[in-house]
């Protein structure tokens, strides 16, 4: 059984129980339930962001632990400060040590569009994500098959959150669901080997249709590939373990993120 394979087997567990736990009609109760998502699309396309999805997560199965003493509140607002377009807040702890209380943190702090990342296989799980504050969820090619892609895509937008619908090879750009997404998210890492090469997106990019919007995810640690990038037609860049790997992330987002900037403006000049 490789990674990805077992995360969704555990995942499936882990909805079993938290719906037993945290009742749905609970859930709708919440405070964030009926306010209003904010675009990550639009975020995306805004010419003074940058275009850049600053995740954080404490651990990985590839890298195990990489920052597990984080602090949500002081990262999340410097992310933002920093320049960064929108929020990637891992939820799942097993495999990445996050938690449903993280993304809460985020959105108490940031007035911005925040992603759950996490393993959805399951209506409660948008249900949950819409009731804990999110933007925005993930829907992932490896872990669902076309039709269970376009059930939980609709389900979500019912609920008025937009839909990060990623894919890692040509088989998984299924064109009845690219339609009807709001983001193509092309991940660089196998998740069933965790193997990264940048090269996918560059391959990828020809086959998504113009008007979707593209995301570039993992791998990226240096402001020269995503002006590549950008050239290929990407507006968002998932960027997590780049910036987690340092005691303050957010610190490394600006810094980061300065030097694209300059990079940029020196093109353009």
């Amino acid at each position: 059984m490789n990674i990805l394979d077992q995360i969704i087997e555990h995942k499936r567990k882990e909805v079993d129980e938290r719906k037993s736990l945290f009742p749905v009609k609970l859930l709708e109760q919440s405070i964030y339930f009926k306010t209003p998502s904010v675009s990550m699309k639009k975020y995306l396309l805004r010419e003074d962001k940058s275009g850049i999805i600053a995740e954080i997560k404490r651990k990985s199965p590839s890298k195990g632990m990489i920052n597990p003493y984080v602090s949500i509140e002081r990262t999340s607002i410097g992310y933002m400060q920093a320049g960064a377009a929108a929020l990637s807040i891992l939820t799942d702890k097993q495999f990445f040590g996050g938690s449903s209380e993280d993304l809460k943190i985020a959105r108490h702090y940031n007035f911005c569009p925040i992603l759950r990342k996490d393993f959805v296989v399951d209506e409660y799980q948008i249900i949950e994500a819409k009731a804990i504050g999110a933007d925005a969820i993930l829907l992932i090619a490896a872990a669902l098959d076309p039709s269970r892609v376009k059930e939980l895509n609709a389900f979500a937008h019912s609920l008025g959150l937009e839909v990060l619908f990623e894919v890692h090879k040509e088989e998984e750009l299924y064109k009845e669901v690219i339609d009807q997404v709001d983001m193509v998210g092309v991940n660089n890492r196998d998740l069933k080997t965790f193997e990264v090469d940048i090269t996918i997106s560059k391959r990828l990019s020809s086959l998504i249709p113009h008007h979707v919007v593209k995301v570039s995810e993992s791998g990226i640690s240096d402001p020269a590939t995503i002006i590549e990038l950008k050239q290929f037609g990407y507006k968002g860049f998932l960027m997590g373990e780049s910036f987690m790997k340092h005691s303050r992330p957010e610190k490394a987002a600006g810094s980061f993120i300065k030097e694209l900037k300059r990079i940029e403006d020196k093109i353009s000049a």
